[in-house]
């Protein structure tokens, strides 16, 4: 009987080794004051004192990319989901009042193929440079059986610390502004539903985009979600920010009131802002109302903000590259913490 060994089993060590060595040096490349030591160990360590943290509390956040994966698999485009799944990771922590400091992502696959792992994680590596976070390890699992071979899964896992007494949300009351920062896209939500909605439109991905005719559809819909660590850090740090919601699955009406006291209501205005016109095609191809299109979607606010002084955080969001929409103001209310959405006729279009 011919002898049996792991690769034929489905397994290759040798490719996992590979992998390995390409990606030190995209890891090296997101070092930050704080990190001990290198990937390849069986840990990694971190100095939360040489990071300038005097009485931190440590902030922990994992997720996904979801079936925009899928989407990526099809069209063979993987530089930019690695972005995506930081993106989703350090946006909870921020909106917490804390400081991204490391990332770990465990990357499965029914056959390891190195130069798509590489794309991978070399945006994963970026997501990190974005959000100065950095890049100490991860796991790459081959599971043939489990996967199909030319799947992959994609999961992330941040800490983040923040001094205690600058824990977010804090102070939030009657009469403060809400701030929207626009988003990229579709973000990484709601994908199962986009497949669904393209596929029964019989639109190809690599079709010029309905709404974005200069590009195709795939790429249009892979934008990367925005990371807004850096401009909600120095929003916070100038003592503006009173709390932040990332919106995600849920959307507005189901992540604002995650940040707001009981006994408020968020009253937003959905003619303030302007969503990007990915939302009104999903709308009207799939025939999804407005009040799904915003509980499944972001509809162009990728962020919430709570605010006291709207002109002044404004000012320096908007120095840090962001576009901000003054979106509403908190209410009083009665009960649990709320928000109400004014829609225009017609909105998202």
């Amino acid at each position: 009987m011919a002898s049996m060994t792991y690769r034929s089993a489905g397994v290759d060590i040798d490719a996992g080794e590979s992998l390995v060595e390409r990606i030190k040096p995209l890891a090296r490349a997101t070092a930050r004051p704080g990190v001990l030591g290198g990937i390849g160990g069986f840990g990694a360590l971190f100095d939360l004192r040489a990071a300038g943290f005097a009485d931190p509390v440590l902030v922990t956040s994992t997720d996904g990319v979801g079936t925009k994966l899928k989407l990526a698999i099809d069209t063979g485009r993987h530089d930019s989901v690695g972005i995506d799944l930081v993106a989703m990771v350090v946006n909870d922590l921020v909106v917490q009042g804390a400081e991204p400091l490391f990332f770990l992502d465990y990357f499965a696959t029914g056959r390891l193929k190195v130069e798509q792992a590489a794309r991978v994680i070399g945006g994963i590596a970026e997501g990190c440079r974005i959000a100065r976070c950095a890049l100490v390890g991860g796991e790459t699992a081959e599971m043939p059986g489990m996967y199909a071979a030319e799947d992959y899964d994609l999961a992330g896992f941040a800490v983040g610390a923040a001094e205690r007494t600058a824990l977010l949300p804090q102070g939030v009351a009657v009469g403060d502004a809400v701030l929207g920062l626009a988003s990229t896209g579709v973000h990484s939500n709601g994908f199962s539903l986009v497949r669904r909605i393209v596929a029964d439109a019989g639109v190809g991905w690599d079709a010029p985009a309905p709404f974005a005719t200069e590009t195709t559809l795939g790429a249009a819909l892979l934008a990367p979600t925005r990371i807004y660590v850096r401009s909600l850090l120095a929003l916070h740090r100038a003592g503006l920010l009173k709390a932040a919601a990332h919106i995600t699955g849920g959307g507005l009406p189901g992540n604002l009131p995650r940040v707001l006291p009981d006994g408020l209501t968020a009253v937003l205005d959905a003619s303030l802002w302007t969503p990007p016109p990915v939302f009104a095609w999903l709308a009207a191809a799939g025939g999804v109302a407005a009040d799904e299109m915003l509980r499944v979607f972001n509809c162009g606010i990728g962020m919430a903000l709570v605010v006291a002084d709207a002109a002044a955080a404004r000012a320096l969001l908007e120095g840090h590259g962001e576009r901000v929409f003054d979106i509403g103001r908190i209410e009083a209310g009665s009960g649990p913490a709320a928000v109400r959405i004014d829609l225009p006729a017609g909105w998202p279009a």
